[in-house]
């Protein structure tokens, strides 16, 4: 894994784009790129949310925006705001997602269906499609899309939240065969259960019992899926694209 040291050099005068980044795993990888002197466009659905949490960040360089993901227009601006703000874009993380009460797919709430993919995977398409032609202007870039072990394996109860991860890394292995020629890298990350807020509404039964799904024996950590997507982001990572890192604690090892 890649020092702070070598980090700081990587991201330094560096922009970074990074959705759903009020909480989770984008809050957290937001607060390590400013860290490591990047300069940040900020993006979230929760714009009183995002606006406090920008002020934790202790920079200057950031542009919190509200943004609406499963709305093409709506990351369109955001990603031209920043190019207009910053000057460019060399580096990307899609993390927004939702997740709703599990199902049985022959009862699956059709609106349900609608508003996970919309988010989780169309979302994902929207970021990258935006995203793609500022990196190109800028001779090339880095994006990083947040998928899940359910994009490898089925949840019984949850045929939206599966359908839309596999997505996201089909989608990642496409752009990134479309662009490997053009100086950008597009890879995926599949976090195991991470004690992030998707989780809070779990009993602390239930939050154990997922934990010991995994071989370690416990929940991930957001720093630690953090750690993946920065060596994705920086060029200690130059010669991988298309690629989705498993960050599971080990349980797509089973």
């Amino acid at each position: 894994m890649i020092s702070s040291t070598q980090a700081s050099a990587s991201f330094a005068g560096k922009v970074a784009f990074v959705s759903g980044a009020a909480s989770g795993i984008g809050a957290e990888t937001a607060r390590r790129l400013a860290k490591m002197g990047a300069s940040l466009v900020l993006a979230d659905r929760h714009a009183e949310r995002l606006t406090a949490f920008a002020t934790t960040l202790g920079t200057k360089d950031v542009l919190a925006l509200s943004v609406d993901v499963a709305s093409m227009a709506s990351v369109e601006q955001a990603v031209m705001c920043g190019v207009s703000h910053f000057g460019g874009l060399d580096l990307a993380v899609n993390s927004a997602g939702v997740d709703l009460p599990r199902c049985e797919t022959a009862r699956y709430p059709v609106e349900h269906w609608d508003k996970i993919m919309a988010v989780n995977l169309t979302g994902v398409f929207h970021a990258v499609r935006s995203q793609i032609p500022a990196m190109l202007a800028r001779g090339g870039g880095s994006i990083v899309n947040v998928a899940s072990i359910m994009g490898f394996r089925a949840f019984a109860g949850q045929p939206a939240y599966t359908a839309a991860k596999h997505g996201v890394i089909g989608l990642t292995k496409a752009a990134a065969l479309d662009h490997a020629t053009q100086g950008i890298r597009i890879n995926a990350v599949a976090p195991g259960f991470v004690e992030t807020p998707l989780l809070a509404h779990l009993s602390e039964g239930k939050k154990k019992a997922a934990a010991l799904l995994h071989p370690m024996e416990r929940l991930g950590r957001e720093d630690e899926i953090a750690n993946v997507i920065l060596f994705l982001l920086s060029d200690a990572a130059s010669f991988v694209t298309g690629a989705c890192f498993e960050a599971d604690g080990g349980y797509l090892a089973k």
